[in-house]
């Protein structure tokens, strides 16, 4: 049984805003890197149950991979309360996926909304 959530434009949204911990993997059937990507992902999702691992079929879903700026694939994208916290293409191996997972655990998400909200106003101001 696959403990993966296929995202499409319908359920994403809700999907991003029920879950405060979301893992989302761009990938698309005929890439060879995400095939190999895939099961390492799925071990993960299954390694740590209390969060939501969501994929994004590229091909499928053109619209959330434009929305996302996604350029290549696989991209592996972390979402934490509605905040990308993670995003980086490229197939990671099992070591390197549990650890960017422990570090987006680790984050203070308030200091990461202050830092956000830095951001947009210095660009505001610009």
């Amino acid at each position: 049984m696959s403990s993966t959530v296929e995202l499409t434009k319908e359920n994403f949204d809700q999907t991003v805003t029920d879950n405060e911990f979301v893992l989302i993997d761009f990938w698309a059937a005929w890439c060879g890197p995400c095939r190999q990507f895939a099961p390492v992902y799925e071990k993960a999702a299954q390694d740590n149950p209390d969060l939501v691992f969501g994929k994004v079929d590229t091909e499928a879903q053109p619209e959330l991979a434009a929305a996302f700026g996604i350029q290549s694939i696989p991209t592996l994208m972390i979402v934490r309360d509605r905040v990308a916290v993670f995003a980086q293409p490229g197939a990671l191996p099992e070591a390197a996926l549990a650890d960017v997972i422990g570090q987006a655990r680790k984050l203070d998400m308030d200091e990461v909304r202050k830092s956000v909200a830095e951001q947009q106003a210095a660009q505001a101001d610009q």
